[in-house]
Order: structure tokens, then C-alpha cells, then sequence
């Protein structure tokens, strides 16, 4: 081999370590890539295989430098409890024992204490709440100073049911179809049915039992809690006001009762109804992102019920937010990320997540069933101290 071709050969060599090692740089998917900024955010459930979609991750190092750690927190806790890293058991674990030992005395000022640069709740009135200073009479921690951030990513309550269901409850003026998509147009009247005890055979439904929508227990559940404060507003005529909230609990409270047994996860409904079917589960509330990310996590399974699901878009609705508070510029750098029309697209073909107000530029008729663009008739999500009114109702109430 003569000069050129060792000068050739070693020139080579150089370019492909080179090649690789900015790929490493870019794609290693490590705790603490080299070259990334690392953020840290508590975040709330529901939405935890898409943060963790080697895809999204992949954007967020490529595009954006950033490698995320998504720390698991109870919506209730990040008020409650200081929003540090060694309250969930990571961190200095010198104070991560003091902490589990019961210490109180440790805050978020504390010094060694692993702090985050974001919260991302599942919950809007969890994000507006933590906004407000801490009602230390009630025992809540010290909080972060919020810098700025916004819903991020949305789902509609909706209810599956079945075509038999669907199709009756369309002759008794409840539900209509605009499009092909499947509205209650008409809330009011099917919350009496519930409420009168009418069964599903006076309507025509060859189902035993009583007219019921099953939900996950608005006691110990947030989605649960979403509902009823649906149908609070629903029964206030959109305005929850002090007078009609104490009209209107005994009601909820009844129709809680007549609820009979409940799940406490939507997974768990969202499995039993689509493995119960009609006889078993008529109707249940959930997110309507269940039926997408299900469609993608198991195309057999749903290519075997997708003919028999009907999705119902009560009118109004209520959005499910995931909403975005960051504390530092780092947390503002993971907050524009999630602008990344990648990363959006991501959101809501694989997860059912929507990112924009009404839906964004989405091709909905990709899922097969009823589905619509927009989402126009909507309620806004309740106060903290109003949920928290209803829940206690529902738990001690007359």
C-alpha cells in the first residue's frame, strides 16, 4: 500500500469516527447525553407512553438539545407536597430518607434538594391552582414562581357505546348524527332517563338492566371528577353558579348513587367495555384518545370492533388538559418543543392527543369511525374550590 492509499484509508477512518460520533452526540439516549441540557418535570398520568415515545425523545435531542426526565406525580400531590425530586424517592437520597422517615420540615427552599424546571399536570384546575399562592392553613408546600406556560395537550370527555345502544337512543331524540359523527344533542333528557330509572329494554335496547353510564369514581378519580363537573355545568345551563351548585348536587349525588360499582382507572372501564361488550357495558365515559391509541397499539383487536363502536360527542363537552407550567428557561426551552409540528403529529396519531384549542390540522378520517375535525361545543373546566365542593358532596352529602 503506497502513501496516498494509507493517507486515503486513514482519512476514511476519520470521517466514519466522525459520522459516529455525532450521531452518539444526537441520538444517545442515555441519562445524560453529552451535549444535551437535561430538564426535570413532575409530571401527572395519562400521558405517560408519549413522553416516553423514542420518537418524541428522539425530536427533543435532535432538534432541540434537550433530554428529558418525566418524573411520575399525583395531580394532588404537587400541591400538597414539596415538588422535589426526593419526595418521590430520586435525588440526594440522604434527604429522600429523610422525607420518607416523615420529615416535614424540608421545602423546595431546602438546600441539596433536587428541584424541577416544569410541572406538567393532567388536570387544568390542578395547573390553575398551583398558580395561586399555597394556602398554608390547609397545610400546602411553598411552589415554584410559574413563569409562563399554557394547555399543551387535549382530549374531549366522550362516551363509547355500542351501534343497538346508539341507534335507540337516536330514535328517542338524544342523539343525533351531523356527518357521520354522533352528538347527545339532548343531555338533559338522558340524564332524567338515568335519574328515573328507566330501563334499556323501555327504550328498545335488548340489554338487561337500567339505563347507566359507567365511569371511573369522581371520588378518587380524575376523569371521573371531569365528568361529573360535565354534567354539573350541564345542569347549571353552563354557568355554575352559588345558588345552582346546591340545587344541583342532590341530583348528582343520586345519579352517583344509581352508578352502582366503579373502576377507579379509564383503562380498566375503557378494557372491560370493549371485552364485555353491549350486554356488559352499554356506555361508558372516557377520553376519547383511549379508541386512537388503542387503534394503534392493537390494529386486530380493533379492527374487530370498530364497525360496532360508536363514539358519542356529548354537546357540550369538556376538554381533559394537560397543561405546561415551567419555572425556568430550561422548562421554557421543553415548553416551545412541544410546538414541533413533528412532535404534534406524534401526539395525536399514535396517542389521540389534540394539541390545538379546537384540534388542529389533523386527518381524522384516517381512524375509521366517527371522529370530528373540531371540537366547537365546549364548557369550560370548573374551579378547584367548585370540584372540590362537588367531591365532598358526593362523599358525605345528604
Amino acid at each position: 500500500m503506497n502513501k496516498k492509499q494509507i493517507i486515503g484509508v486513514v482519512i476514511f477512518v476519520v470521517l466514519i469516527g466522525f459520522i459516529v460520533g455525532v450521531k452518539y452526540l444526537t441520538d444517545n439516549s442515555g441519562d445524560n447525553p453529552l451535549g444535551l441540557t437535561t430538564i426535570y418535570v413532575a409530571t401527572g398520568g395519562g400521558k405517560e407512553d408519549f413522553l416516553a415515545d423514542p420518537q418524541v425523545n428522539k425530536i427533543l435531542k435532535r432538534k432541540y438539545k434537550l433530554n428529558v426526565v418525566f418524573d411520575n406525580w399525583s395531580n394532588g400531590k404537587t400541591v400538597t407536597q414539596p415538588l422535589i425530586r426526593e419526595y418521590v424517592g430520586l435525588g440526594d437520597q440522604t434527604i429522600a430518607n429523610k422525607m420518607a422517615s416523615g420529615d416535614t420540615s424540608i421545602s423546595i427552599h431546602s438546600s441539596g434538594v433536587s428541584t424541577y424546571d416544569a410541572l406538567f399536570t393532567s388536570d387544568q384546575r390542578f395547573y390553575d391552582y398551583y398558580k395561586l399562592w399555597p394556602n398554608k392553613e390547609a397545610g400546602e408546600a411553598d411552589r415554584y414562581n410559574v413563569l409562563g406556560g399554557s394547555l399543551t395537550l387535549n382530549t374531549p370527555i366522550v362516551i363509547y357505546s355500542w351501534g343497538s345502544v346508539v341507534d335507540a337512543l337516536t330514535n328517542e331524540g338524544i342523539v343525533t348524527n351531523v356527518d357521520g359523527v354522533y352528538y347527545i344533542s339532548d343531555m338533559n333528557k338522558l340524564m332524567s332517563y338515568i335519574l328515573e330509572g328507566k330501563k334499556w329494554n323501555d327504550i328498545g335496547v335488548n340489554v338487561y338492566g337500567k339505563i347507566n353510564i359507567a365511569s371511573t369514581d369522581p371520588v378518587t378519580s380524575s376523569p371521573g371528577a371531569t365528568y361529573y363537573g360535565l354534567l354539573l355545568s350541564v345542569l347549571s345551563e353552563g354557568l355554575v353558579t352559588d345558588q345552582n351548585i346546591n340545587d344541583n348536587l342532590p341530583k348528582l349525588k343520586q345519579f352517583y348513587i344509581q352508578s352502582g360499582y366503579m373502576n377507579n382507572t379509564p383503562a380498566d372501564l375503557f378494557e372491560r367495555y370493549l371485552k364485555t361488550g353491549v350486554g356488559g357495558q352499554p356506555m361508558i365515559v372516557d377520553y376519547e384518545k383511549s379508541i386512537i391509541d388503542f387503534a394503534n397499539s392493537n390494529k386486530e383487536g380493533f379492527d374487530k370492533v370498530k364497525n360496532d363502536i360508536r363514539i358519542l360527542y356529548p354537546s357540550p363537552t369538556i376538554w381533559n388538559s394537560h397543561c405546561f407550567a415551567y419555572f425556568t428557561e430550561k422548562g421554557k426551552k421543553l415548553y416551545k418543543a412541544f410546538d414541533d409540528k413533528e412532535i404534534q403529529q406524534i401526539a395525536w396519531e399514535k396517542y389521540g392527543f389534540r394539541t390545538g384549542i379546537t384540534g388542529g390540522s389533523y386527518d381524522v378520517s384516517s381512524i375509521g369511525i366517527g371522529v370530528p375535525q373540531t371540537i366547537s361545543s365546549t364548557v369550560s373546566s370548573l374551579k378547584m374550590d367548585t370540584y372540590n365542593s362537588l367531591i365532598e358532596y358526593l362523599k358525605n352529602g345528604e
